[in-house]
C-alpha cells in the first residue's frame, strides 16, 4: 500500500456516502450498518481517518483513527458514527439535525517521528505524546486558527493534556499529511 495514495473523486464521494449513511442508519434508524462489498482496492486498504462533523460553520463532532487499523472504508463509517454519537465534547447528534451536518474526511499519511523544525503549517498534522497523554490536531486546524508553527505545536501540547511546551521538552512529536474533503466540495 502506498500510504501516500491520493482518494479519487468517485472514491471521495462514495466515501462521503458511507459517512452520510452510516450516521443516518445509527441516528435515525438505530441499526447496524450493512456491509459494503463493491469498494476499490484503495477504500479496502488499512488508512488513518478522521470524520470531522460542522453545523451552521461550527464544529459539531470529530472522531477517527490516526494510524491504519482498519480499511478506509470500515474506518470512515465508524468514525462517523462514532463523531456524531460519541465525541465527548457534544451531545449526541439528534434526528433534526442529520440534514444539517456537514461531512469532511481527511485520509491520512501514516504518522512518523519528526523534528519540530521541519513542522510545515498547511502541510502536517501533529500528534505530541507524553506518557498515556496524545494529542492530535489535524493540518486544517492550524490553517483555520491562523497558527505558526509555534502556536500549532503549542496548541496541539495542550490538547494532549500537556503544558504547551511539552513538544521541546521531551514529549514525541509525530507529523502526517491529509488528503482533506468535504460534501461541500463536491457540490
Amino acid at each position: 500500500m502506498n500510504p501516500n495514495e491520493v482518494v479519487s473523486k468517485k472514491d471521495q464521494e462514495l466515501l462521503l456516502q458511507l459517512a452520510r449513511n452510516a450516521i443516518k442508519t445509527t441516528v435515525l434508524k438505530g441499526r447496524q450498518l450493512p456491509v459494503v462489498h463493491s469498494l476499490s482496492q484503495l477504500l479496502r486498504e488499512k488508512r488513518g481517518v478522521f470524520v470531522t462533523l460542522w453545523m451552521e460553520g461550527e464544529l459539531r463532532g470529530c472522531i477517527g483513527f490516526p494510524y491504519p487499523v482498519k480499511p478506509l472504508g470500515e474506518a470512515v463509517q465508524e468514525a462517523a458514527i462514532c463523531a456524531a454519537l460519541q465525541d465527548f465534547r457534544f451531545p449526541p447528534v439528534k434526528e433534526e439535525e442529520v440534514s444539517r451536518i456537514e461531512i469532511e474526511i481527511s485520509v491520512l499519511t501514516v504518522p512518523k517521528e519528526m523534528k519540530s523544525n521541519l513542522v510545515k503549517v498547511g502541510v502536517h498534522g501533529l500528534i505530541v505524546s507524553q506518557g498515556h497523554r496524545s494529542g492530535l490536531l489535524l493540518p486544517q486546524v492550524a490553517m483555520d486558527y491562523h497558527w505558526d508553527a509555534k502556536t500549532f505545536l503549542e496548541q496541539t501540547s495542550l490538547k494532549a493534556g500537556l503544558p504547551k511546551n511539552a513538544w521541546k521538552e521531551g514529549a514525541k512529536l509525530y507529523a502526517f499529511e491529509a488528503q482533506v474533503f468535504s460534501e461541500a466540495d463536491l457540490r
